[in-house]
Parts: C-alpha cells; structure tokens; sequence
C-alpha cells in the first residue's frame, strides 16, 4: 500500500483546483429536490463541462473514453471536487459509478461504443433495476422474468428502489432468462430502454421527502438481445461487477462531505457553547479519527485496485460496512450538538441528512450481507447455514 501522492499527482491536483476555481462560481444555483426535470438538467450540465475539460471518466480506459487516470488520481478528483463544494455527480450516479463501469469492463466494443459516450457526456441517464419486493439482501431471489422470443427478451417483473427511474434513458436491468436453474445461475443483466412500451415509473417518496427512488412495473417489455450484457444466464458474475463498483468507490466522496460536516459541526459546538461538554469533545475526536481511518482504507483499496486492473476488490465491503455506521453516528452527533430544536427542523439541511444516513446501513447491500462477504471472502470462514 502506497499513502504517499507522486509529484505528478500534485500536479494534477494543482491544475483541478485551478480550474475548479474558474468555473465553479458562474454555476447556476441547484434547483429545488422536488423538480427533477430541473435536477437532471443541471447534472448533466456539470457533467457535460467536466467532460469538456477532460475529467469525464477520469480513470475509465481509454478505449472506454476516459482518461485512462490512475486510481489514485480518481480519488484526487473526488477529493477536490468535494472540498471545493463541486456538485455531486447527482442524476448520473448510476451511470457513471454503476452501470458504466460494468459495461466498460463487461461489455463489447458496441456496446461500450453506443453506451459509454452519452453517460461520459451527460446526454443520457440510468437507473438500477435490481431490487425487487422480496428479493432485496437476497438480490438472487428475484423473480422478473425475461422470455426469449426471437431477437428480443419479454421482459415481466417488478422492481422497487430503482434509483432515477423518473429521468432516466436506461436501466441496468437484473432478469431470470433460466427459471430451473439455481437461483445465481439463472440470471442475465440488460440494459433496457426506458422510453419501451410496457412500463411503468411509479416514485417512492422517502422519509427525507425525496423521489429519487422508484417502482417500477414491467409489462411484456421488449428488449433486444445485443442489450445483453455478459453471456445468458451469466448475470450473476456481471452483477458483482457492478456491486463491487457500488460498494467499493461509489461511497468515496461522501466520506470527504462527512469530514467537512464534521468540522461545521465543531464550529457550531464552539458557537454555541456546547463544546465545553468534554463527553461530546471526545465524541466528535472520535469521529474525526473514524473518517480519517476510512479515508486510509480507501487509499488502500484503491491501491489494490491498481494492481488488479482497476475493478474494486472485496475490500469495499469492509469499507462500506464501517462507513454505513459511521455516517450514522456522524448525525446522532449532530442532533446532540444541535439539539432536539435543531435536529428535526426538516428547513435544515442538517435533518434531512441525518434522515438519509439511516439507509445507509440497507443501501447497497445490507450490514448483515457486508458481514457475511467479509467472513467468507476475506477472513475465509464457512458459509452460514
């Protein structure tokens, strides 16, 4: 494991701030969360002006249209975006940290060709049909249906928490092609146009007031077989393509926004007096530490992740388990610093995000399902039975 940055990697670092420092006042200001035409339009903008300067797909391969940066590099730019108060990658978060990375690494040149470039430059976004309502930690128990009939799968099935279905183009799609097979070999991944007759987006509002989750109702939904991506009935191994990215990377960022929440929360405990409770000092060192630690774990994974071909390892579950938690506490932190007054004022960002961090342990694979993929793939113990 490498923590040291190389001097062209700080020179890299130097030319993004400088350029992040020229754009970055002239953005428009956010639209409201409950417009999401608005939304979408605004994320594809910055995404269309990071792939204009050339930091569209930082470490995807060349031959996928990225850049073909280092790992290291990537998590440089996740880093200073994040510190510079960038936006997020928002509406394009499938596209870009899910579904484009699987077809990069799983796709053919087609598919990578007729794909890859529209998420790159924000013409086009995805969402994830994978979950369904009895097959979510049990993501092989699920039961949409994908018949063969000619040139095209009929697809028929139900999903639920399919993130963007409201905006999007496409959806990475989970479907059963081989219904007698053992339930991980019977699986395929497509990619499904979501302009196709046959199915219906029906939001989720959550808890914070959000829609950015959906059901989604497949009635006899055609889909091209070359939409397939990997071989028939090989879905599963796809599939831990795209949660190994999910798990691995996607989180990144956050935990950079996690340590700047931290420090505004210190900042408000030193306002407000509250910082004086040395239990709540040692409360916030310890999280500080939390995040430090997550930070080195990422430098780790994603060392490991330049050795192996730049494809997340099983060390993401190791990181995504510990940072689920730690993001909670972060807000049960918040709401002692802010007070009950402070902590439930859904005006303030501060509610609404101690609200999200509570899915953060079911999101993306549950705790328990973290646990078990440590215990079996890391510390090599028995499957449960």
């Amino acid at each position: 494991m490498d923590l040291a940055y190389t001097e062209a990697e700080e020179e890299f670092r130097g030319r993004l701030r400088q350029w992040l420092a020229g754009v970055l006042p002239g953005l428009p200001p956010k639209p409201s969360p409950d417009d999401w035409p608005a939304r979408r339009a605004y994320d594809t903008t910055w995404q269309r002006m990071l792939y204009d300067a050339g930091y569209a797909g930082l470490h995807w391969p060349r031959d996928a249209g990225g850049r073909g940066a280092t790992p290291t590099q990537h998590l440089i730019f996740l880093e200073e975006t994040e510190r510079a108060g960038a936006p997020y990658v928002g509406a394009n978060f499938v596209g870009l940290l899910h579904a484009g990375p699987t077809v990069a690494a799983e796709g053919t040149a087609e598919q990578r060709a007729r794909w890859l470039p529209p998420v790159l430059r924000g013409d086009e976004i995805w969402c994830q049909g994978f979950s369904e309502p009895d097959a979510g930690s049990d993501l092989a128990a699920l039961r949409t249906r994908a018949v063969r009939d000619g040139d095209d799968y009929v697809v028929s099935g139900q999903k639920i928490w399919t993130s963007h279905a409201e905006v999007a183009d496409w959806c990475e799609l989970l479907v059963r092609t081989d219904p007698g097979a053992p339930k991980h070999r019977g699986i395929s991944w497509l990619a499904m146009p979501m302009d196709a007759p046959g199915i219906t987006v029906r939001p989720l509002r959550t808890l914070a007031g959000s829609t950015e989750f959906a059901e989604v109702f497949l009635d006899e939904v055609r889909v091209p077989v070359r939409n397939r991506v990997g071989a028939e009935n090989d879905g599963w191994r796809v599939t831990m393509v795209t949660l190994s990215f999910e798990r691995g990377t996607a989180f990144v960022g956050e935990v950079v926004a996690c340590r700047r929440t931290l420090e505004a929360l210190a900042a408000e405990a030193r306002r407000t007096g509250r910082w004086d409770d040395p239990v709540l000092r040692r409360r916030l060192g310890r999280l500080n530490a939390e995040f430090r630690a997550l930070w080195r774990l990422t430098q780790a994974n994603v060392s490991e992740s330049e050795r192996t071909g730049g494809v997340p390892g099983v060390g993401g579950s190791v990181f995504k388990l510990r940072y689920s938690g730690v993001r909670q506490e972060l807000y049960e932190a918040a709401a002692e610093v802010l007070g009950a007054e402070g902590a439930f004022d859904l005006d303030r960002e501060w509610a609404l995000d101690r609200l999200s961090s509570l899915s953060y342990t079911i999101a993306a694979g549950t705790s328990q399902i973290q646990r078990n993929i440590v215990a079996e793939r890391i510390l090599g113990l028995p499957k449960g039975r």
